[in-house]
């Protein structure tokens, strides 16, 4: 059975995540210290003890939830799990870069630190909020924000999650406009993300300068696993520019729904999303019902799906 790893981003941390696991599996307590040691700071402790104020800040945000989603593949790697392809929505995309060795873990976890930095803090000083919009064509919300735009505020598709939710991205103002008009427009619901940033957007230009000068420092492999950027849907291929990949997907929408449809082609017929929440699974099971999903966020989830 042809398997992938997903690996979600921010919005799907949880106080508290990865506390048992931690506690029961020494491959994944050791992936939290080294983590810690690496980036100088406690992340077990954010992870674990919060507080939520103190997680939900994009700083500690990154690094904790891909910490928590390597603890857990360390222990489905240490019993020859494994996937043929993978994939990570935003900062879940260094998880699989990290488990095809595109990128050490060392480097992955300096690079999750500085990037979670620059994404929380070179920012434009103004009120920004991202939204979840269900039920709608792409198509239609990009229209909505193109009239905000035209109306002098800034409203934009930040993530393509699958064809019937889209996340956007701008002001406060310019979500709080937008909202009645996607209902109008046939939405079925618009949800505020628990995010601090206009995050995939031009107005994070600032923080891609910034980490490009990071990316600078980082040598790339040749990875033993296929791994789908976010920012085209496509695979990373041989010859690529990683760096500049990975610097524009701070600046460019993440495209999940051509992810999804890519693993659909390459005929993928188990998902395992590995880190806290079930989000991505959920996007898989919209665009397929059929298809075999197991979330592992958890030492309960984690031990089913070891026992299955």
């Amino acid at each position: 059975m042809k398997r992938a790893f997903l690996f979600p981003g921010q919005g799907s941390q949880v106080v508290g995540m990865g506390k048992e696991i931690y506690e029961n599996y020494e491959e994944a307590k050791k992936i939290y210290d080294k983590a810690s040691e690496i980036s100088g700071i406690d992340v077990k402790k954010i992870c674990f003890q919060g507080p939520e104020e103190e997680l939900n800040k994009t700083e500690n945000t990154q690094i904790a939830i891909l910490t928590t989603s390597l603890a857990i593949l360390e222990v489905l790697k240490n019993r020859n799990i494994n996937a043929d392809i993978c994939v990570g929505l935003s900062l879940g995309e260094y998880g699989a870069l990290i488990y095809s060795g595109i990128i050490s873990f060392e480097d992955g976890i300096k690079l999750i630190q500085k990037r979670g930095y620059y994404m929380g803090n070179l920012l434009p000083k103004e009120e920004f909020q991202m939204a979840a919009v269900i039920g709608l064509d792409s198509s239609k919300i990009e229209e909505i924000c193109k009239k905000i735009n035209e109306n002098g505020k800034f409203l934009v598709p930040a993530n393509y999650n699958c064809s019937i939710q889209t996340a956007i991205s701008g002001t406060e103002e310019a979500v709080n406009e937008a909202t009645p008009l996607l209902k109008q427009a046939g939405a079925k619901r618009v949800i505020p993300l628990k995010t601090s940033g206009p995050f995939h957007t031009v107005k994070l230009k600032e923080a891609k300068e910034a980490y490009e000068k990071e990316l600078e420092k980082i040598e790339f492999h040749l990875g033993k696993c296929k791994v789908i950027k976010n920012l085209d849907g496509t695979l990373y291929k041989q010859g690529d520019n990683i760096k500049e990949i990975l610097a524009n997907h701070i600046i460019n929408p993440v495209r999940f729904d051509k992810a999804i449809k890519l693993m659909q082609d390459e005929g993928i017929e188990e998902y395992v999303e590995v880190g806290p929440g079930k989000v991505l699974t959920g996007f898989i099971k919209k665009e397929n019902r059929d298809a075999i999903t197991y979330n592992i966020n958890s030492l309960e989830s984690l031990e089913e799906y070891l026992n299955k």
